[in-house]
């Protein structure tokens, strides 16, 4: 049976600067409660006193992705750290948990067992671990999720992870667009969308996709794609979108890690990429893609001849930082505007008046590490998270 702990929306961040999640013209706005809930219908409010005009002028979120291995450690202080920002929701995008093994949190003596895990035992805790150990320390703060390839690895399954992922899956807000887009959609899926939009200003169209498995994206996911982005350029309202996956577009400087692994990737991820320059060429949209799969940071992952010479360069990140093991980085990474590997942390995303989106990327360190996770896990294995948890290191727990 899954756990049923509920994602609660708290919108005062959202509020504040005049913030409310839309459905094309109509706003499901979530400023109206007293309490700080949700209220569907509720009129998005502006943000008020002397600050109004530079609060009002932007507004933040924040991504990352792989939180296996170490990722209980450094979860919490990721969640710690967006809430500083001032982001306004985190997106994960996917690979909670190792499942081809255990992983090192786990299996290192804390408060999960007193006794060897056998794997059948693991299967059982891995996913509940990701929600009281990940998502847990956010509280009420918005969290998406996104799903990696490590959710779909034996015995676990798409449909295992719908029915254990429901609850943020089908969010008030995302089931409100579901519907909205196609009233005979009535079951939760592993893509969604969800638009943000300022009271005032044009709004941003986030879209997470699922390239999890080998055979994504699939023709129904594709057709789905392309009828949300025709929407979307269509819509003077939308000036910008972000698309989010697991694995990186085709023909990027991490293709040896990536949807190039299989040929069904290769041509439904360069269909994608397509329809993205389509949308920024032809519909003026300002347009950004976010991926994770390789465990280290990098800005500007598409500056690669491949695609200077077959549509264009893409913004484009890698933010695999969320606790996994560090990989090396690929040969062309001098071809990027910047990366960076054995280090853990998020990207943060600025949006301007204008739909442009700034992202910078906020590194954590030793120190950021919760006294209550440390004392749970001792600081020597902290410790050795920071410091051996990486493809420079052998490893004794778990086989490459």
């Amino acid at each position: 049976m899954r756990s049923r702990m509920l994602p609660r929306y708290s919108m005062r961040s959202l509020c504040a600067v005049g913030l409310a999640f839309t459905f094309l013209g109509v706003a499901a706005g979530f400023c109206g409660a007293q309490s700080g809930g949700s209220t569907a219908g509720a009129a998005p409010t502006r943000a008020s006193g002397s600050s109004k005009k530079s609060k009002a002028a932007t507004w933040k979120f924040a991504v990352s992705g792989d939180s296996r291995n170490c990722g209980d450690v450094v979860m919490p202080a990721i969640a710690a750290g967006v809430a500083q920002s001032g982001a306004v929701f985190y997106w994960h995008l996917g690979d909670f948990r190792k499942i081809s093994g255990i992983d090192e949190d786990i299996e290192h003596p804390s408060d999960h067992f007193a006794k060897l895990m056998t794997l059948s035992e693991y299967y059982d805790l891995a996913w509940k671990d990701f929600i009281t150990s990940q998502i847990a320390p956010f509280g009420k703060f918005p969290v998406y999720l996104g799903i990696g390839n490590h959710e779909t690895v034996a015995p676990k399954t798409h449909d295992e992870y719908i029915v254990q992922f429901a609850d943020w899956l089908d969010a008030p807000n995302l089931r409100a667009q579901r519907l909205h887009d196609d009233p005979s959609d009535l079951k939760p899926k592993t893509y969604y969308h969800w638009t943000i939009s300022h009271a005032t200003r044009g709004g941003v169209d986030f879209i997470n996709l699922d390239n999890a498995s080998n055979d994504q994206f699939d023709a129904e996911q594709i057709a789905w794609f392309e009828k949300t982005l025709r929407a979307d350029s269509a819509s003077s309202r939308i000036r910008t979108i972000v698309v989010g996956m697991h694995e990186a577009l085709p023909e990027s400087i991490a293709k040896n890690h990536s949807m190039n692994q299989s040929e069904g990737g290769i041509e439904s991820g360069r269909r994608v990429y397509l329809d993205l320059v389509k949308a920024q060429d032809a519909s003026h949209k300002r347009v950004y893609v976010l991926a994770s799969h390789s465990h280290y940071f990098m800005d500007g992952i598409f500056n690669t001849d491949y695609w200077r010479v077959h549509g264009g360069v893409l913004p484009g990140w890698i933010i695999g930082t969320a606790g996994a093991v560090r990989y090396a980085l690929p040969p062309d990474a001098k071809s990027a505007r910047a990366a960076e590997t054995d280090v853990y942390g998020f990207l943060t995303g600025t949006v301007h008046a204008d739909g442009r989106i700034n992202f910078v990327f906020q590194r954590l360190k030793e120190t950021d590490i919760p006294s209550a996770v440390v004392g749970r896990y001792t600081p020597e294995f902290v410790h050795w998270c920071f410091v051996e948890n990486s493809e420079a290191h052998e490893r004794e727990t778990v086989s490459p």
